[in-house]
Parts: structure tokens; sequence; C-alpha cells
């Protein structure tokens, strides 16, 4: 049997297992919409720690990490590490937050809605969208552009075969589902990660042998001192943290958590179990500098040039597998969440029901234009760094919200598109050429610094020159509270209304 072949029958076989334990968990129950959205109330701290690492753990960490490694060294990966772990650590403070303020939501949309208005909630719906889409795009890209490299394995029959198997598990069974999934990825997950590290240490023969080649032709990326390898981790430190705010699938997990103990101990854990992750990860990439490889590839480049046996090809297939997986099923249900707030309210006499498979639809909408761009294999890092970008400028009117009364609707609005604007005065081009004059034009740390600073001057100079004027307006959270109902207990109400 040829090595194509081989993939293919173990892809096969993967994915047809995960989705079996997909349909497994939903037939366990009747779902309702309010199952398929958020689960709440349901996942212990033992699986939402795993759902929450699982679904954080896309394929991107067998792409980035690694080429981050072999190109910015030690510091761009603690950068990294710190950038993709640090929301994990503040959701465990804002997750409770909101779970006190809203304690029937669904969504960062739905609350934005209801804080800020329709204006600052169609750019948030907006932003949310366009990033998950990126991700998801990307994601399936990565699982694309990896069993091609490693058994020649044509683009589009691998998205279509992947998404296919997420498709059926993840609109019968929902959140539910997704989070029983990745458990089990979770467990897949972290054993063959560290083994993929332990045997290309060991083939290189051992650290010492694996790191000469680099210590001789680019000491720095050993360094911690190393100055272009601390500024590039500063940037990912910012660009990441913005965009996993904006992560519908993080607000869902918040919610489906059984109390705010499990919220905190949960969000909390992932961080300590990312960081490690992620650090390893970065290391191969350092590892595969050994033979000069440092693109996104470089993983797999490393894997190939080795020469180990096929068992160990087979082990970082599944492993691919299994992470893209994990993030699959959560971009799409995440996805499709966001809009569910919206059938609800432009279709308030529709029933449950019918949203749920309004909500199954939209699911599978969604995934398939992603199936487009994947077959093409295109380079999405350019579109990451912009929907980065558009996260970045909003970040801070949409958390400061959840504290501050006197921040209003107009301010938030107002002050994330300035911010964004300013930033992208300093964004560069697709080819990462600066497209002005301005000091500083094109460079990323800038530009993702300049949307949180501006945002930041605009709201809190407006509250005061409010306060100053003796117009200051004070939102009253109880609103949130009051506003926003579970999907069923809505459902109830608005019949309830229609009768009388």
């Amino acid at each position: 049997m040829t090595l194509s072949a081989t993939a293919l029958g173990v892809t096969l076989v993967t994915i047809a297992a995960f989705t079996l334990m997909g349909l497994l968990q939903a037939s366990r129950h009747t779902i309702t919409l309010e199952d398929y959205m958020v689960s709440r109330n349901s996942v212990g701290t033992q699986a939402a720690l795993a759902t929450i690492v699982a679904s954080a753990m896309g394929a991107w960490i067998l792409f980035s990490p690694p080429e981050v490694g072999a190109t910015a060294g030690i510091a761009g990966i603690l950068g990294y590490c710190i950038g993709q772990a640090t929301p994990s650590a503040m959701f465990a403070f804002m997750g409770t937050r909101i779970r006190f303020l809203m304690p029937h939501g669904h969504s960062l949309n739905e609350y934005v809605l209801h804080r800020f208005g329709n204006a600052m909630y169609l750019l948030t719906l907006g932003i949310i969208v366009f990033y998950m889409f990126v991700y998801l795009t990307a994601e399936l890209t990565a699982i694309a552009k990896a069993v091609e490299l490693m058994a020649g394995v044509p683009l589009w029959l691998t998205a279509v075969l992947v998404i296919s198997a997420v498709f059926i598990y993840t609109t019968v069974g929902g959140l539910a589902a997704t989070i029983f999934t990745d458990a089990i990825q979770f467990i897949v997950i972290v054993p063959l990660l560290l083994l993929s590290f332990a045997i290309a240490l060991i083939a290189l023969g051992g650290w010492g042998t694996a790191i000469e080649p680099v210590t001789q032709s680019a000491p720095q990326l050993l360094s911690l001192a190393n100055g272009p390898g601390i500024k590039f981790g500063a940037t990912l430190v910012i660009a990441v943290i913005s965009a996993e705010m904006f992560n519908q699938a993080n607000w869902q997990r918040i919610y489906a958590c059984r109390d705010d103990v499990v919220v905190r101990r949960s969000f909390l854990g992932s961080f300590l179990v990312i960081v490690p992750m992620l650090f390893v990860a970065g290391l191969l990439g350092i590892l595969a500098m050994h033979f000069g490889f440092n693109t996104d590839v470089a993983f797999f480049s490393l894997i190939e040039a080795l020469g180990l046996p096929g068992w160990v090809s087979i082990a970082v297939l599944v492993l691919v597998l299994a992470l893209v997986m994990s993030s699959l099923d959560t971009l799409l249900n995440g996805i499709a969440s966001v809009f569910t707030i919206d059938l609800v309210r432009f279709f308030p006499a529709m029933p449950s029901t019918g949203i749920l498979r309004a909500s199954r639809i939209l699911t599978v909408a969604v995934g398939i234009p992603a199936i487009l761009i994947a077959s093409r294999g295109y380079n999405v890092l350019y579109l990451f760094l912009l929907a980065d970008l558009v996260c970045a400028g909003a970040l801070f009117p949409v958390l400061f919200g959840l504290y501050s009364r006197r921040l209003t609707g107009s301010m938030a609005f107002w002050s994330a598109l300035l911010g964004i604007g300013a930033g992208a005065l300093f964004f560069p081009r697709p080819d990462f050429s600066p497209w002005n004059a301005l000091p500083f034009a094109g460079d990323l740390l800038i530009s993702f610094a300049v949307p949180i600073v501006v945002s930041f001057l605009i709201s809190m100079i407006w509250i005061q020159l409010k306060a100053h004027q003796g117009e200051t307006e004070a939102f009253d959270f109880r609103r949130l509270d009051e506003e926003i109902r579970a999907y069923g207990e809505a459902e109830s109400v608005a019949a309830a209304e229609m009768s009388n």
C-alpha cells in the first residue's frame, strides 16, 4: 500500500472515530436550542479545561510556533506562549463577571447589543465573524496542506473529508458534542505532541547535537536578549490577546461551565497547560533549523528529513487531525451561535425548534466557502493579522464596558472605529511593506498597539468631558439580567405577550 493510500485510510478512520463519538454523545438526550448553543452550567472542571485547551490548540500549532521558533527564537516563542495563554487567565475573571451581569446570556455580541446598542453591535458582530471565519479557513487550509505534504493527498479531498465529518456531529449535537469530542482529542493531542518532540530530539542525537548547527549559524535564536525576537513576541502578545477576546468559542465555554469556581479553575488551568504545549511546538522549529528549515512547514520538513519510520508519520497525521477537528467544530458552532441572537430577534414568532434548524443550516453554510478557500491552499497569515488589527481597536471599549457604567454606546463605537483607523495607518501591505511615508509605517507592533492606545484615550477623555459638562450617563447593569433570557424562556415570554 502506498503512503498516500495509507494516509487516506488513517484520515478516514480517525475522522470516523471522532464523528462516531460525537454522535453517541448527542444521542444521549434531546438537544434544545439552549443546549446547542451554550450547554449551560453542565461542564465540570476537567472537561472544561480539556475543551478550552483542545479548542484553542488547532493545527496551527504545528505551523506557526515552529516558524516563530525558527525565525524569532526563544524570545519569540515565549511571546507566542504568553499571548496565546493570557486570554485564558483573563477569561477566568471576566468570565465570572459576565456570568454575574447576564446569567442567561449566550455570546459577546449579545452583551454588546444590550450594553452599547446597534452601531457597536454591528461592528462587533463583523469583527467576530471575520476573525472566526479566517480562523476556520486557516485551520482547514492547514490540515489540507499537512496531508498533501505528508502523502500527496489533494487539498480539496482532505478539506471535504474533514469538514464533512465535523458537520455531521456538530450540527446534530451542538456545543455538548463539541465539548465531549474536545475532551477525547485533548487526550490524543498532548501525548502525541510530546512524542513528536521526543522522537525528533532523539533522532537528532540529543539537544546539544540538535542545536549545534543553530549555535553556529543563528545563535541569536537561543538568546532571550534577541531584540527582533522580543519585538516579535510583544507583537504576538497584543495581537493574540486582542483576537481571542472576540473568539465566541471562549464565551460559550464560560456559560457551559457548571459554576464560577469551574470557570476560574478551568481557564487558569488551561493557561498552565497551553504555555508548555506551545513552547514545545516552538522548540520543534529550533530543531528544524538543524537542517535550515524556517518556513511555516518547518516541522513537517523536519519529520521528512529525519527519515523516520512510517508509524511516526501516521502518529503525526493523527495528531494533526485531532488538532484541526478540535478547533473546526468549535469555530463552526461558535459562528452559528453568533447569528442566533438575530434569528431570535427578527423572527420572534418562530419556535425554538425552527431557530435550531436554521442554526444548523447556518453551521453548514459557513463551512462551504471555507472548503473552497482551503482547496486553493492560500496563505491566510495576512488576513489573520488584519483580523487582529480590528480586534485590537475594539478590545478596550468592549471589555471596559463590563465594568464602567459611564461608557456609552457612542463612545464605544467611535473609539473603536477611530482606533482601528489609526492602526490601519501603520498596518503593512500584503507584502509587509509600508503603504505610506509615516514614521513606523509597516511596523506590526505599532499597528497593533496604536488601536488600543487610541481607543483607550478617546474613551477616557470623552468620559471626562461628559462628566465635566454634567452630562454623565450611568448604565444600569441590571438591564442585562432583565433583558437577556435563555432561549426557551424567551420563547415562553414572547408567547405569553402575544396571548395577552
